[in-house]
């Protein structure tokens, strides 16, 4: 059975998203409703209590939830990523004792990869994990952007354990290691100090790796080789377009409410002006589609253009329906504001539009 956005969470997420744009912070509450929701189960294959979800789900379920709360959508994309990628590269021991949490909710995932300094391609590491004598791994350093900060009770840890040496990947280094690192760990310190001007609900903040001692069992993947984890997470088709998608739609609503509400639907004008904005949607939700339906011929490029389309059109659908309500789309706050806010966010999210460019660009040099 797929899981669903219901009308009563969507209207309680719907709600969460002015509450926590207002205050710049997470709606906690509103969280325990997406954890006890079952939508969080969409990644986590059946075997391990999942919906079994692929690319093409997640988008979907992503989607659904950014139509109502971008922020939110954010958290449960990395929620996703990070259960997707255990699923793929985790020991069976990891497996059966996270996966299952991880599906019905009482365990909430984050990627903590980025730090400053770093770059989008996530190079020249500063945070380190050096294996004691014991056999566990001390893990010191500062990470940035993480979303999910602190209201997360898993975190996708990424540290430099080793020389990056050797040719160069497109994202990520040789010499970098991957760690599941939980909240209760006394040396993972979380801190919500960003005060960000879009996906003010999303929790993203900075994260403090201080003397975090992690046993060698909680390592995702080979030593050194973080870089394989990172290079097959596009393949898998599901991508951060499917926020995009999801704010397009709801400019979209906002402004066919709007003329409705006037009766300014009487307008040839105004007819063809939403007709416009409707088509682009389209546009963002087919690339969006077609990048969790694996069908073409490189399925990571798929991904990558997703994106980049996705977040540059659902930008320009928010301007555009900001000057469509006048006046009413430039009050700091309102939904307009809200989503152009939102819609500008997604991409500077990892992989930025300007690492995904690269990383286009790159294909056809190879």
């Amino acid at each position: 059975m797929k899981p669903e956005l219901g009308p009563e969470l969507a209207t309680r997420l719907r709600e969460s998203a002015e509450k926590a744009a207002a205050a710049g912070e997470p709606d906690r509450e509103a969280l325990s409703v997406l954890r006890a929701s079952g939508l969080l189960a969409t990644a986590v294959p059946r075997a391990h209590g999942g919906a079994g979800g692929d690319g093409a789900e997640v988008n979907r379920v992503v989607c659904e939830i950014a139509a109502v709360n971008p922020s939110a959508a954010i958290i449960a994309f990395q929620h996703f990523a990070v259960s997707a990628r255990i699923a793929e590269w985790g020991t069976e021991a990891q497996k059966l004792r996270v996966l299952p949490r991880l599906a019905d909710g009482s365990l909430l995932a984050a990627s903590s990869w980025s730090e400053n300094g770093a770059g989008a391609a996530k190079q020249n590491l500063a945070s380190t994990g050096v294996r004691g004598p014991g056999g566990d791994w001390v893990l010191n350093g500062a990470k940035t952007f993480t979303t999910g900060a602190a209201v997360a009770d898993l975190y996708l840890v990424l540290v430099r354990t080793g020389a990056e040496a050797g040719p160069q990947s497109a994202y990520g280094a040789a010499g970098q290691t991957f760690f599941l690192v939980g909240a209760d760990n006394p040396g993972l310190v979380p801190d919500l100090g960003l005060d960000l001007a879009g996906m003010r609900g999303s929790a993203t903040g900075l994260v403090a790796l201080d003397g975090c001692v992690v046993p060698d069992e909680d390592r995702l993947g080979p030593e050194g080789n973080a870089a394989s984890v990172i290079a097959g997470v596009r393949e898998t088709g599901a991508t951060l377009g499917a926020v995009s998608a999801g704010i397009a739609q709801a400019a979209f609503d906002l402004a066919l409410t709007h003329a409705r509400s006037r009766g300014l639907l009487e307008l040839g004008a105004v007819r063809h002006r939403l007709v416009a904005l409707a088509t682009r949607l389209e546009s963002v939700r087919a690339t969006v589609e077609r990048a969790g339906a694996r069908t073409a011929a490189d399925p990571g490029l798929a991904t990558l253009h997703s994106k980049l389309h996705a977040a540059a059109a659902a930008e320009e659908i928010c301007l555009d329906v900001a000057r469509m309500l006048g006046s009413a789309g430039y009050v700091a706050g309102s939904a307009a504001d809200r989503l152009l806010a939102d819609a500008r966010a997604v991409g500077l999210m990892g992989p930025t539009n300007d690492l995904c460019r690269e990383l286009v660009a790159m294909s056809w040099t190879a």
